[in-house]
């Protein structure tokens, strides 16, 4: 039997300030609500004290915002998945954003170890008008410490319903996907930021935030394995492989700065936690 974890989190905008309301059984808890901009826009840190999942453990999280709320969620430090004895390790997101509503979903990395056997399910569903920055860092082995993520799997969905399904099945022992150039092409850190709305972004501000993401990839170290795209007029998606995770990162960061300047006039306002 694994540990069954679960938090709901519910945000609404009163009077100009963004509140926020959570429950939680099992041990995924909110640190603490920040006001660093204002009271227009929370910052949440969310928390697992556990550090990881193993076999049979679950981790789900609910997200639900109100008209007009803007919420930030990270997290203190990467979610990592455990070699696993028996039952696959699980975690599930899902957010439903009304209209006006802004999400930001700023996660550090997420580890697997080897031998691990995991599910990674992200959902956010965008009423018109809602939009949101969001990225995901995965993160093969620990290359740094000689573990190579040879054994195991990892089977991950992000998918923003009716705009955005990416689906992937990750095997230690799939080496053509591993070291092709097809494939991961011998690295083990996969990153990818977006912005989306629920409806059509602006043509001129989609095309924008392409320009500025590109001349990032383009100054950056990692420009040989980054690249930006929109394949829907709701989406703009970057997506980077690299050896490290803390590259990646930066790169992201640097993007989504950039595009919550150009989309929201808003500066950049890195979560604390991150600066601990």
């Amino acid at each position: 039997m694994g540990w069954h974890g679960r938090l709901a989190l519910s945000y609404e905008q009163h009077a100009g300030t963004t509140v926020s309301r959570s429950r939680h059984h099992g041990p995924m808890r909110v640190l603490a609500s920040l006001y660093p901009e204002g009271p227009a826009v929370c910052h949440q840190v969310l928390v697992h004290p556990p550090g990881g999942l193993v076999h049979g453990d679950v981790l789900e999280l609910e997200i639900g915002l109100r008209a007009g709320s803007h919420v930030v969620l990270t997290t203190p430090g990467a979610t990592r998945f455990y070699r696993s004895g028996g039952d696959v390790a699980r975690q599930a997101v899902r957010a439903r954003l009304e209209a006006t509503a802004r999400l930001e979903w700023l996660p550090l990395e997420t580890i697997c170890h080897r031998g691990t056997r995991a599910e990674n399910e992200l959902s956010f569903e965008l009423a018109p008008g809602a939009e949101m920055i969001g990225w995901d860092t995965l993160a093969l082995g620990l290359p740094a410490s000689g573990e190579a993520f040879d054994s195991g799997s990892m089977r991950q969905q992000i998918q923003l319903p009716g705009i955005w399904l990416e689906r992937a099945l990750i095997d230690g022992g799939d080496r053509r996907l591993l070291d092709g150039p097809l494939g991961w092409a011998g690295r083990s850190v996969l990153g990818c930021v977006w912005f989306s709305r629920g409806d059509a972004i602006d043509p001129l501000l989609r095309e924008r935030l392409l320009d500025q993401a590109r001349e990032l990839v383009a100054a950056s170290p990692l420009a040989a394995t980054a690249g930006a795209t929109s394949t829907d007029a709701r989406l703009v998606v970057l997506r980077v492989l690299a050896h490290r995770a803390e590259p990646v990162l930066a790169l992201l960061g640097q993007v989504r700065a950039a595009w919550r300047q150009s989309a929201w006039q808003l500066d950049a306002h890195p979560p604390r936690i991150w600066r601990t």
